[in-house]
Parts: structure tokens; sequence; C-alpha cells
């Protein structure tokens, strides 16, 4: 079976991450990764999207957002911060011609986030990780992927 695991940004396949350097558009602004845009939208508070959106590594708009999320909107994991995820992917995907080319060429390969040993349920929400019993995690940002991948198939062809 043609499996695809991404972890790093430095690694193969890190270009799927959040925290690759993919700049994109949203709403008139500009958000210098995925993850700092992801995050953002768990608010509804303007500064404080502004504040996560200026800082200048992803890893810095994560821990910006978390350090605030009482304030959050959106709860993690839940259907709308899905929805989410799935705008940003779609906002990469269309704003870079390389990421949309890439995703193409992955063919009918399974795609997983490789969570590897990091502990907590919200791993395996996103990602998924290799057991001697599979793999296990719900795998939720590679389903996101190959939907998307799909979806470019389907219009290409139509």
């Amino acid at each position: 079976m043609n499996e695809i695991w991404f972890t790093k940004v430095s690694l193969p396949h890190g270009w799927l991450g959040n925290m690759a350097p993919y700049p994109v558009v949203y709403d008139g602004d500009r958000w210098l990764t995925t993850e700092a845009l992801f995050q953002a939208l768990r608010f509804e508070d303007e500064d404080l999207r502004r504040i996560i959106r200026m800082e200048p590594s992803p890893m810095g708009a994560k821990m910006k957002a978390k350090k605030h999320k009482d304030l959050q909107v959106v709860e993690p994991m839940s259907p709308a911060d899905v929805a989410n995820m799935r705008l940003c992917l779609r906002l990469k995907v269309e704003q870079h011609r390389v990421v949309r080319e890439r995703l193409l060429a992955t063919g009918d390969a399974l795609i997983h986030e490789d969570v590897g040993n990091r502990p907590g349920a919200r791993h395996l929400f996103w990602g998924a990780r290799r057991t001697p019993q599979g793999v296990q995690g719900t795998n939720t940002l590679g389903r996101l992927w190959m939907e998307l991948r799909d979806g470019i198939r389907n219009s290409t062809a139509s």
C-alpha cells in the first residue's frame, strides 16, 4: 500500500504540514503560514488575531494562541475547527501552484500526519501513528488532504 507520512517541514512531504512556509491571504490579510491562520480562526477578537498573525514563526503563533485559549470561540477538534483546517488547506493549494502539483503527484497514496510518540488525544485526532497492530489515530489532517486532492481531480476532470 502506497502511504505518505509527514512530520517536520524539513523532511520529505513537510510541505503538507501547517508549519511549512507557504503564506496565504485570507480576508485581505497575509498570513505567514496556515498554522498561524488556523490558530487565529479559533478567536473572534480581531486584536488577538492580529497578534497571532504578526508572530514571525508558526510555533510562535501557536504558542500565542495557546496562551489565550480561554478566549477561543471555536472548540479545538470540533466540526468548526475541522472546517477551518479545510479552509486553510484549500487556501494553501489555491495560492501555491507547487503545493497543488505536489499534492496531485501523491497519486492515490494514503496521507498521514505522523504524530509518532507525541502524547495527547489531539495529536491522534489530527494525525496518526504506526503501531504493531496497524495505524492508530483519526488522521483528520491526512484525510482532509486526501479529500482536497480528490476534489481537485474531480474539478479538473469535469
